[in-house]
C-alpha cells in the first residue's frame, strides 16, 4: 500500500477535528440522512429535513458537515450520496458501515479518551469504560448482556466484511475437520462451511457467545457439520480430532508470549502435516501503515486486552517457526482492509 503524504493543512484539520467528522458520519446513520437518500434522492434540504424530522437548523448543520467530507453531495439545490456510499447502499453491505459506527460511538470511543494513558501504562486503561470484573474487555462483557449483544452483532458486521477474503484465501481442499479457537459466534465456522462442503468444525470459545453460535448454527442448517464446545482457550487443553486449527481475529487480542502459547498449543493437536490458519488485520513489516491498521490500534491499545495490538505479519512467522511449524504461507487478501491470512504446516 502506498505510503501517506506529510500532513497540510487540510489533512491536519481532519485529524484536529476527527472527533467531530466521526460524529457527523454518526449522525447521518442514527439519524437515517443516507437511508433516505438512497431511498428517495436527490433531496433538497427542505426535504430532508421534513423526512429526517429535523428542524432547517439542524438539517443545515448535518448537510454541511456530511457535504463538506464528501460524504454526501450537493448538486445544486438537491443532496445525493457520494458514489461509494451509493454503491455499498445499494449492494447491503452499508448495514456493515453502519454496525461499524455503531460499535466505535458505543464501545471504542469511550475507551479511546484513555489512549495517552494506556500508552503510558503500556496496558489497556480504556477497559475502565466497561463496567465488570476482570482484566479483559470479554469477561467484563458477560456482566453486560446488552453491551455483549451489541459487541457480537458488530463483530459479525466486522467478520463480514473481511470474511470474503478468508474464504478466498483459506484453501481447505483435503481438510476433513477445523478447530476454529475462540470462534465466537461461529460466524467464520459458518461462512467457510458453506464455501466448503466437505469440512466439518469445531467452535471453541465461552458460553456466552456459544449461546449464539449454537442459534446461528442451528438457523443455517449447519447442526451436523459444525459443534461448539466451551473452554478457556489457555487454560484448557485443545480437542483433538482436528487437522486444521484456525486462530480468526483472536492473536491480535493476546502479548507475543500469550501468542507463542496457543500456537504451540495448536502445534501439539494436530497429527504431522496438519495446519494452522492465522486470519485477521496485520500491519506492515515497515511499520509504516497501512492507515486501517494504525487508526484501528486505538481499540487494541485501549479496551480488549493488555497487550492487544494489529502485529506485523513477520512477527507471526518468527512464532510460528519458533513453535515448530515448519512453512509458512503469507497470503494478503488484497483489498481496502489489511486482512489476510497465514498458513503454516506441521
Amino acid at each position: 500500500m502506498p505510503k501517506a503524504d506529510p500532513v497540510d493543512h487540510d489533512g491536519l484539520i481532519r485529524i484536529l477535528f476527527g472527533a467531530s467528522a466521526f460524529q457527523l458520519l454518526n449522525a447521518g446513520c442514527e439519524l437515517g440522512l443516507f437511508a433516505r437518500l438512497g431511498e428517495a434522492g436527490p433531496l433538497t434540504a427542505e426535504q430532508i429535513a421534513v423526512g429526517l424530522k429535523l428542524q432547517p437548523r439542524a438539517a443545515e448543520i448535518l448537510l454541511l458537515g456530511t457535504t463538506s467530507l464528501g460524504l454526501t453531495v450537493r448538486e445544486g439545490d438537491h443532496y445525493t450520496n457520494a458514489e461509494l456510499i451509493a454503491s455499498m447502499i445499494a449492494d447491503d453491505s452499508w448495514s456493515i458501515i453502519e454496525d461499524i459506527v455503531r460499535f466505535e460511538d458505543r464501545i471504542t470511543i469511550p475507551a479511546a479518551a484513555d489512549l495517552a494513558e494506556s500508552l503510558r501504562r503500556n496496558t489497556n486503561v480504556g477497559l475502565r469504560s466497561i463496567p465488570g470484573e476482570g482484566d479483559d474487555l470479554y469477561h467484563r462483557l458477560a456482566s453486560q448482556p446488552e453491551l455483549e449483544a451489541l459487541f457480537y452483532r458488530c463483530m459479525r458486521s466486522w467478520s463480514r466484511l473481511s470474511n470474503p477474503i478468508l474464504v478466498d484465501r483459506a484453501e481447505l481442499g483435503g481438510v476433513s475437520r477445523v478447530l476454529d479457537v475462540g470462534g465466537g459466534d461461529g460466524v467464520n465456522a459458518i461462512a467457510l462451511a458453506e464455501a466448503n462442503p466437505g469440512t466439518s468444525f469445531t467452535v471453541v470459545d465461552m458460553p456466552g457467545a456459544l449461546d449464539i453460535a449454537r442459534r446461528r448454527i442451528a438457523d443455517r442448517g449447519l447442526e451436523d457439520r459444525i459443534s461448539v464446545q466451551a473452554g478457556d482457550i489457555f487454560a484448557d487443553a485443545f480437542p483433538g480430532g482436528h487437522d486444521c486449527v484456525l486462530f480468526a481475529n483472536q492473536l491480535v487480542i493476546w502479548s507475543p508470549e500469550e501468542n507463542a502459547t496457543l500456537l504451540r498449543k495448536a502445534y501439539d493437536c494436530l497429527p504431522p502435516d496438519g495446519q494452522v490458519l492465522i486470519f485477521n488485520a496485520f500491519s506492515e513489516d515497515s511499520g509504516d501503515g497501512p492507515l486501517y491498521a494504525a487508526l484501528d490500534n486505538v481499540y487494541f491499545a485501549t479496551l480488549p486486552a493488555a497487550s492487544s495490538t494489529l502485529y506485523r505479519w513477520g512477527q507471526y512467522e518468527e512464532w510460528l517457526r519458533q513453535v515448530g511449524f515448519r512453512r509458512v504461507e503469507r497470503l494478503p487478501g488484497g483489498t481496502w482492509t489489511p486482512h489476510g491470512v497465514l498458513r503454516a504446516w506441521k
